[in-house]
């Protein structure tokens, strides 16, 4: 689960098929009797998969959502996080009490690109939103974005999407992807 949206989605498949629960987190569900007969297993895990998502059972799957969850939440909500004074590294290592190098290996055999690749897919994910709402200049958008300049946005938007901001611009929404699908 990457979002409150899921979250949602998740307690209310759980209501539906009466199972009690007493937390749903994102990347966590806490059930009242971890014990559930087959056929009721079987209808959640339908039920998830109808809405893209899937039980996890493995703590490396769990760890990777969380990360994900985390760097998203870190761009969508960047005033919630000083990138001047937090990095990413430091952060995630004290959001998952493990070490960064550790917690890199992981996603990296997992997801086939590095933890700083996929959050800077996701900057440039939200830097065309940004754009294509057309609210904030290109210096707002990089100032929100945690880039230590305009240049450096414009600089990893051409090397991520193959074309300028303004170009970009010019296009409106098209090419744009789910915050799911990003890996770099």
């Amino acid at each position: 689960m990457v979002c409150l949206r899921c979250v949602l989605s998740v307690e209310k498949i759980l209501k539906d098929l009466a199972i009690d629960f007493t937390t749903v987190r994102v990347g966590e569900i806490v059930l009242k009797n971890p014990l559930l007969n087959t056929a009721l297993m079987v209808d959640l895990k339908q039920r998830l998969n109808i809405i893209g998502l899937a039980l996890l059972k493995n703590h490396q799957q769990i760890l990777i959502e969380k990360i994900k969850y985390t760097v998203v939440k870190m761009v969508y909500e960047p005033r919630n996080y000083d990138s001047a004074k937090i990095n990413l590294s430091v952060l995630l290592s004290q959001r998952m009490s493990k070490n960064y190098a550790a917690l890199s290996s992981a996603f990296s055999e997992s997801e086939g690109t590095t933890i700083e690749q996929f959050f800077i897919g996701q900057k440039i994910e939200r830097a065309k939103e940004l754009l294509a709402y057309n609210e904030m200049t290109l210096s707002e958008i990089a100032y929100l974005l945690g880039y230590s300049s305009v240049g450096h946005l414009s600089n990893q938007f051409k090397k991520v999407t193959g074309s300028s901001p303004t170009i970009f611009k010019s296009l409106g929404m098209a090419g744009r992807y789910g915050v799911a699908s990003i890996q770099h």
